[in-house]
């Protein structure tokens, strides 16, 4: 569970990554209080999921410094990656073991006590249950993102990292995850890529727009006017690369 007593669970100063000549980050600092709930926007080729990326030790910066929970992404990486969790793109699942084989794989990785009550638990949470001994190759693109779901709660992270989360969900897994979110909002601290303005001002306490590796606008919700704030997000929707 997150501990909000203690102070920013994120922490980035002047990160910066480079692609040879091109700047992904160009000098990106922010700090995130424990139990927040962070959105980040802009268009393609803003450097929205390289800093996920880098926040989840998937990528080394450049330049500058980034902490989250407390431990440096480059120099505590390994005792780090026990503290968060990731839903992305890729469900970072094995297609030839059924959900709860998969389940039961990330759980003895992570060292969860009582870890066949915990995946019950999570698979009937996604409404995955019935489907438990099946294959993961046999389920559907929203299916395997609900999978994906319960795999990045199995340990309860400090930090969850959304890189849209809602990617190939249909109506009734977008209703199962709005839900499941309700529930442990108070648990943890939430970073999440979002092309969805509406919904990422929804649920978010904070929300910032990146353009070419750069912060634009960064504000607490209660400060946002919802029709500048989309009109700052379409005027850099041209500025991205492709």
């Amino acid at each position: 569970m997150a501990d909000n007593t203690c102070g920013s669970a994120v922490d980035v100063r002047g990160l910066t990554r480079t692609f040879g000549t091109r700047k992904a980050l160009d000098d990106v600092s922010f700090q995130l209080e424990a139990g927040s709930f962070l959105s980040i926007f802009g268009p393609n080729g803003a450097g929205k999921t390289t800093l996920v990326k880098v926040l989840t030790t998937l990528m080394t910066p450049s330049k500058g410094k980034a902490s989250v929970c407390g431990l440096d992404v480059v120099e505590d990486a390994v005792k780090l990656r026990e503290r968060i969790g990731l839903i992305s793109h890729n469900p970072l699942l094995y297609p030839d073991l059924s959900a709860e084989e998969n389940l039961m794989f990330f759980a003895e990785m992570y060292c969860i006590s009582k870890p066949t009550e915990r995946v019950r638990e999570l698979l009937t949470a996604v409404e995955l249950d019935h489907r438990r001994m099946d294959l993961v190759r046999t389920f559907s693109r929203g299916m395997l993102q609900r999978l994906s779901i319960a795999r990045s709660l199995l340990h309860r992270p400090d930090v969850l990292f959304l890189d849209e989360p809602y990617s190939g969900l249909d109506p009734h897994a977008v209703e199962i995850f709005d839900s499941l979110m309700k529930q442990i909002r108070q648990d943890h601290t939430f970073i999440m890529i979002s092309h969805d303005l509406a919904k990422g001002l929804e649920l978010c306490s904070h929300a910032l727009i990146l353009s070419r590796g750069k912060i634009v606008l960064s504000l607490p919700k209660e400060q946002i006017d919802e029709n500048e704030f989309a009109a700052t997000f379409r005027a850099t929707v041209g500025t991205g690369v492709a």
